[in-house]
């Protein structure tokens, strides 16, 4: 890709997730010449994936194609490539498609999940960052039950050991979510195998579920997950994982067949930019006005953006909220800076955390007021449906949802894997040992 003639300014933005997706949109048919790069050629939804992940939602519900949001815009460019290496020098991004020249360059990089540098567990647990790992996840989890028809006594209970680590929204919500499915439809489905052997473990090194909300969701998440029969254990750390055994700091052991990896994030690392403004979490150090420091050009946004501020001093919380906040005004920023005027300098104000832990049961944190239970569960639902992209998702999800609340029961639980074509199928399952 070479620089066209223009004396139009060209804006480049690494990343179409919550962040990238806004300042793009915001950005739609202004002064500025904008390319959108992602590997993907959609926007996903996150806050959604472990519903794909345990087959309550298709994937296209919360997908979003970049070229059919950006289809009637004049400036917007999409690419889909994977970068390389950014020279803040000269103002080249390189890509896998070839080389783009800038004016600006936004990274919405975000983060990846954090082994803490366990490649045992990296290699044998799953990861949900993406829909094609929630995919994966879906698929090893139906056919887990598949397997354990056939399982021989030794085999089952590894079978029927799920161990989900990280206490956060991520590990609650599918935790809850898999709960939810041993009681109203494996039974149904596998009449043939006791699932009230089936244990969900999840695992928290932090001394609470949902650390980062109120005291009282903490208490309240803990209690609807034990209500739902998941075995909760905080202040447990995971060692290794060797795709058979768990093993716990201190000694003890879970075997298990399935490990669930949520316990955390790292910032995604762009090859260029140097280690000398990178913080904690390989997070990228900004101003007030989202400018990496000492970086022409450079700005990050959302989760990859450390931005201390008076009300923040130590950065933002990894927020969709935070991110969607950041881009809308640094957009605002660009527009105003097209028309001569001076950028302002951004600061959050919170809107307010939530989970969900299941049918009727969530936890909600707004400023000022805190609540739990129906009425979360009904606010949870509704903020996640406004928050998706156009009506279309939000009358599927919708449905989908309610048929789920009436029939406790779900119509999605199809293995999708891969055909190469030459008789062989994806495997996903388990070697099993026949009884």
């Amino acid at each position: 890709m070479a620089l066209a003639n223009s004396k139009r300014q060209r804006v480049v933005i690494v990343g179409a997730g919550f962040a990238g997706l806004r300042i793009a949109r915001s950005l739609n048919n202004s002064d500025y010449d904008v390319f959108l790069i992602d590997r993907y050629n959609y926007h996903q939804f996150q806050p959604l994936m472990y519903q794909v992940a345990t087959a309550r939602l298709e994937p296209s519900s919360i997908s979003f194609p970049l070229r059919k949001v950006f289809q009637h815009s004049h400036n917007v460019t999409i690419r889909i490539a994977d970068v390389e290496h950014v020279d803040t020098d000269s103002k080249i991004l390189t890509t896998t498609i070839g080389d783009l020249v800038y004016d600006r360059l936004v990274l919405c990089i975000g983060c990846t999940t954090n082994y803490f540098g366990n490649e045992h567990i990296k290699a044998n647990s799953f990861p949900m960052k993406s829909v094609p790992n929630a995919m994966a996840l879906r698929n090893r989890i139906l056919q887990t039950f598949e397997d354990t028809i056939e399982a021989g006594p030794d085999e089952l209970q590894s079978l029927l050991n799920f161990v989900i680590v990280g206490g956060g929204p991520t590990g609650v919500e599918l935790a809850g979510a898999m709960a939810e499915m041993k009681k109203n439809i494996l039974p149904k489905d596998y009449p043939e195998v006791d699932f009230s052997r089936l244990m969900i473990y999840l695992l928290e090194g932090s001394p609470n579920t949902l650390n980062a909300m109120s005291d009282v969701s903490k208490v309240r998440s803990h209690k609807y997950l034990e209500k739902l029969g998941v075995i909760v254990r905080t202040n447990t750390v995971v060692e290794d994982y060797d795709g058979t055994t768990v093993r716990l700091k201190g000694g003890e052991t879970l075997v298990a067949r399935n490990l669930i990896w949520a316990a955390g994030v790292t910032g995604n690392v762009l090859d260029g930019i140097p280690a000398t403004v990178m913080v904690r979490g390989n997070r990228l150090k900004t101003n007030r006005f989202g400018q990496v420091e000492g970086l022409d050009g450079v700005y990050a946004i959302g989760d990859i953006a450390y931005m201390p501020t008076p009300k923040y001093p130590n950065g933002h919380p990894q927020l969709a909220n935070v991110a969607i906040a950041q881009a809308a005004h640094i957009a605002k920023n660009f527009l105003r800076e097209a028309k001569g005027k001076a950028p302002s300098e951004f600061e959050y104000h919170n809107k307010g955390t939530m989970a969900t832990v299941g049918k009727r049961r969530a936890v909600v944190d707004l400023p000022g007021i805190s609540y739990q239970g129906t009425l979360a569960w009904l606010t949870w639902m509704f903020v996640h449906l406004m928050l998706l992209l156009n009506v279309k998702n939000r009358l599927i999800v919708f449905v989908n949802w309610m048929m789920a609340y009436l029939t406790n029961d779900s119509t999605l639980r199809l293995m999708l894997k891969a055909d190469r074509g030459d008789g062989t199928v994806e495997k996903i399952g388990h070697p099993v040992v026949k009884g």
